[in-house]
């Protein structure tokens, strides 16, 4: 089994500006069918952070904000943990765990996203080929 970040991350990373709003994020979301986007680094923002669709439930519907009104930078998590791509599933899966992450932006040795790997991608290897460590 293939059994890397590498080989089940999604690729390329959506990143969006600290200062986009929430409801700009969500519609990008919507139409690329994905759970979570990267927030770029800036002056303001000197670290990457990530938004989900859960930061937006809680964050904005659960806490009756305006997405429109809010910026992403209110609501991200960071500063984020980045995966290796040559890690295996199970490592990844462990740091996931431990951290209570579901998303996990993956970086190369030189810092530069390269993908994202999500609990859903770690799902579909295990439903997909078993679960045997090589």
């Amino acid at each position: 089994m293939p059994n890397t970040v590498r080989d089940w991350m999604s690729s390329p990373v959506v990143v969006v500006d600290a200062d986009s709003s929430v409801s700009h994020t969500m519609t990008l979301m919507r139409r690329r069918n994905i759970h979570s986007v990267v927030v770029d680094i800036s002056d303001k923002n000197p670290a990457y952070g990530i938004v989900t669709t859960t930061d937006i439930r809680d964050k904005i519907v659960a806490a009756d904000r305006s997405p429109v009104e809010t910026a992403v930078r209110e609501i991200m998590s960071g500063p984020i943990i980045t995966a290796n791509p040559d890690w295996t599933l199970k490592e990844c899966s462990i740091i996931m765990q431990k951290n209570h992450f579901h998303h996990m932006p993956v970086a190369d040795v030189h810092g530069i996203l390269v993908g994202m790997i999500s609990a859903t991608d770690i799902f579909e290897a295990v439903e997909e080929h078993g679960w045997a460590e090589e």
